[in-house]
């Protein structure tokens, strides 16, 4: 570092520059100290810089400066350890470890011109599975991943895509007790090694996928690593499965209608006879009783035959009681976001940018158009129904060469068969889109109809999507369903949450990217979000598990993954809604690496979970067991959840017995961290084994004061052995009494 020469033409001057000299050979030692131990010592914070424009032309230090900003926000002490450099040769900023409060507070400091996240630059892939932790050169056992059989229930599958070549692959699993019956010109390879289709609909007699959406999920369980996989430009880098290793045995149970029950039960026949390990299955509705659930049912048995099925929570959020795959079974999957955010921009005619998610690949060449609102666009409708830019309701000669501002978060469909220009719809939109479109939040909506009243000529342009990192997440969806679960209210539901925002994988050349009727683009790979996206990853990441334990049963497996959930951070991510929290996310978000070796099981037989139905009077699958008592409560489940009554005092039991697969030789001590409206108690509160596979049994007692209105409380157990922390949510919850 060099200094000017100090010039002591008067006193004052002197001890200012005796105490400058000194600040920067302070700060000097600071910045040597840094350098040497990689940066700052606080690693638990994240790295931002402070940017503040351009240096003064004035005596000014930079050096002190930073120091002196960020020591009004933290401690003296903490200012040296936050700090880790500046850059004061030709702009002013500065480097330092911040938490998101902290940084925050220096963002609205005076001449801080912005604050933002060091991002790591490289290049890109499909960001989902490196998200989660789980990057390609993770261990694998890939015999055994080679021997595993995914069955995915779905529109079908497109067999040329390059996720599913069968380049470097031997002949299908020995137990594989399938066939290739799909369809006119439909033929497997050694990496699709068997199809079914079961559609009625004339126009849908192959497993081939007219839809794209069943390819998309298929590639996301088990896809071959493609490079330079994208949507136009977008998210380009490797596409890739959770087990590329894996085989794939398709069922197309939907058609443009829909998917019915009859199909559902005959892929779940055909799969579990067939020899599938795991069932994928991104298809939901309403919650509905086991007993007239077809998913449910079908799951059931694959259960019997040491099958997981793994399925898509729902769509229908973010209201609570919505989620639709709620038997404890089956494993409920919502979605949640990544670090990759896919972002377009509007720019308005007075010069404010508003930043929302939709997937829009074109582009205006920076050309502003004029902008128009449905109901000044309306055709042979109502105001109220053209302000929705609902279906048939606009002219199309009004809306040529216009973008239309619709109220509605589907409006761009009708905007784009009316043949406007672009759109701009209420909502924020995440999925990909047929026209120049942006799905605005309601302070945006509002901001833009704001602006068309407030002048004659109203213009704005629509920017092409672009993808930036986003440090907050994972965040989960707000259409993610959520609980309470609706048909046994002491299971919760969903179980888990995965990435389904954003996602890139395999499409159908012959669909839609936008499903978009006229929109004639052809891709390999599409961006799609859903909790149709976040099942096939815990799929993937359910037979990645069972490759490493073969013989683990579907529920071990299941719990496996539970406990090891990453926890979601309610703070950043909730603003403490009932129908948020655990009711979105379940036990977290999946953390397949962790859940390889989990340290201790929740385990479930077929007995245990026939004993819960007859406790519910439902009686369908098998036949009456010997012995009746029990509870859903009472299930050895790896999250507890109890429904009490408003007004009454707390009083609630769990029983629970863990198998040991960590340490033959351990000990784990219990830990309870908890809401301060309820008491959580563990007898015993300490557990050892001396044997692989040994199982202990534990009592977990929740009390706490009457609840006087619809809440819902949070708690977890943590066993730990110091080297396994296995985690389960409690959740107490009530319900208005005419629910």
């Amino acid at each position: 570092m060099q200094f000017k020469a100090l010039e002591f033409c008067h006193p004052a001057m002197a001890a200012k520059s005796i105490f400058l000299l000194f600040l920067h050979i302070f700060m000097a030692l600071i910045i040597s100290i840094s350098t040497c131990y990689g940066g700052s010592t606080d690693k638990t914070k994240d790295l931002y810089i402070v940017y503040m424009g351009s240096l003064p032309e004035s005596d000014y230090s930079p050096l002190s400066h930073h120091l002196s900003l960020l020591q009004e926000v933290l401690r003296e002490s903490a200012a040296s350890d936050s700090f880790v450099r500046s850059y004061n040769r030709s702009f002013n900023a500065f480097a330092a470890r911040l938490s998101g409060e902290e940084h925050k507070k220096i963002a609205s400091k005076e001449g801080v011109v912005s604050v933002f996240p060091s991002r790591t630059l490289q290049l890109q892939t499909t960001r989902s599975w490196e998200f989660m932790g789980f990057p390609e050169n993770v261990d694998r056992n890939l015999t055994v991943e080679s021997d595993i059989i995914i069955g995915v229930i779905d529109s079908g599958i497109w067999p040329e895509s390059d996720s599913f070549s069968d380049e470097g692959y031997g002949p299908p699993p020995k137990k594989w007790k399938g066939t290739c019956d799909g369809g006119l010109n439909f033929t497997c390879n050694n990496k699709i090694i068997g199809a079914r289709f079961y559609t009625l609909d004339i126009h849908s007699n192959s497993a081939r996928d007219e839809e794209g959406h069943g390819s998309h999920t298929a590639s996301i369980a088990a896809g071959n690593k493609v490079p330079g996989a994208n949507f136009y430009g977008l998210a380009n880098g490797n596409a890739r499965g959770g087990v590329p290793s894996a085989r794939i045995a398709t069922y197309r149970i939907c058609g443009p209608g829909g998917c019915t029950d009859d199909s559902i039960l005959g892929a779940f026949d055909d799969a579990i006879a067939d020899g599938v390990d795991i069932i994928t299955i991104s298809v939901s509705g309403s919650p509905r009783p086991f007993n007239f659930d077809s998913i449910a049912i079908g799951s059931f048995h694959a259960m019997e035959k040491g099958i997981l099925t793994v399925q898509s929570a729902g769509n229908d959020g973010p209201f609570p009681s919505t989620v639709g795959s709620v038997a404890p079974w089956l494993f409920s999957v919502a979605a949640s976001s990544t670090d990759r955010r896919i972002i377009d921009k509007v720019v308005l005619g007075n010069g404010k940018t508003l930043i929302e998610n939709a997937v829009n690949s074109f582009t205006l060449k920076g050309v502003k158009f004029p902008l128009i609102k449905g109901e000044d666009a309306k055709s042979n409708c109502s105001d109220a129904d053209a302000r929705l830019c609902s279906h048939l309701c606009l002219d199309s000669s009004l809306v040529k060469e216009k973008i239309v501002v619709c109220d509605k978060s589907t409006g761009w469909n009708e905007a784009f068969r009316a043949g406007a220009l672009g759109s701009i719809t209420l909502d924020e939109d995440y999925f990909v889109v047929p026209l120049p479109s942006s799905g605005l939040t309601s302070h945006n909506h509002d901001l833009v109809k704001s602006y068309i009243n407030s002048t004659n000529n109203p213009h704005g342009e629509i920017i092409r999507s672009e993808a930036i990192k986003d440090i907050a997440a994972p965040k989960f969806a707000f259409f993610s369903s959520r609980g309470p679960n609706s048909i046994s209210d002491e299971i919760l539901k969903p179980d888990i949450t995965a990435p389904g925002v954003h996602i890139l994988a395999a499409y159908s050349p012959v669909a839609s990217p936008s499903s978009a009727p006229g929109d004639k683009r052809s891709v390999k790979y599409n961006i799609m979000s859903g909790t149709s996206m976040s099942c096939p990853h815990v799929a993937g990441a359910a037979a990645y598990v069972k490759s490493f334990h073969p013989h683990w049963s579907p529920s071990a497996i299941k719990s496996a993954l539970m406990t090891t959930a990453l926890s979601m951070n309610v703070t950043e991510h909730s603003d403490g809604k009932y129908e948020d929290g655990e009711f979105a996310y379940g036990a977290g978000h999946v953390n397949p690496v962790k859940a390889i070796d989990p340290g201790l099981l929740y385990d479930a037989s077929k007995d245990d979970y026939v004993k819960m139905l007859y406790s519910m009077q439902v009686r369908l699958f098998s036949p009456s067991p010997k012995e009746t008592k029990g509870s859903p409560k009472d299930l050895n489940y790896p999250s507890m959840q109890a429904l009490v009554k408003i007004g009454m005092p707390i009083t609630v039991e769990f029983t629970r017995t863990v198998t040991n697969v960590g340490l033959a030789n351990s000990t784990y001590k219990s830990k309870i961290i908890a809401n301060s409206q309820i008491n959580v108690s563990v007898k015993p509160s300490s557990i050892s084994f001396k044997l692989l596979y040994e199982k202990k049994s534990f009592i977990v007692k929740v009390s706490g004061e009457a609840l006087t209105a619809k809440t819902r409380i949070s708690a977890s157990l943590i066993w730990s052995d110091g080297t396994h922390n296995v985690k389960s949510p409690i959740v107490m919850y009530t319900q208005n009494p005419e629910e």
